[in-house]
């Protein structure tokens, strides 16, 4: 079995998403932009969403979580609860 951790950010529109995209990759921290920006509870824990297993979370954020460069931003992935960046922090198998 696959397990993954991540973290993430949650807005409504594509544009905000892209946005702190680029606030990131400028420098932003991830963790700081996460707890003013997202939508999502895990905005406290700085948008961390701990260790799941596939089938935990809906398709489309699995499908980044278990095939994305681990320690990279990516996104926006449309769900629908919104826009998400997705930051895989972890992935093992066991």
């Amino acid at each position: 079995m696959v397990t993954a951790s991540a973290r993430h950010i949650l807005v409504d529109n594509k544009q905000q998403c892209n946005e702190l995209k680029s606030a990131i990759e400028s420098g932003g921290d991830f963790a700081a932009l996460a707890k003013k920006h997202s939508n999502c509870p895990s905005s406290i824990q700085g948008g961390a969403l701990g260790s799941f297993s596939r089938g935990q979370m809906i398709k489309e954020f699995d499908d980044v979580v278990f095939s994305a460069e681990l320690n990279k931003v990516v996104g926006p992935v449309r769900t629908q609860f919104g826009y998400h960046l997705v930051e895989i922090t972890r992935r093992t198998e066991t």
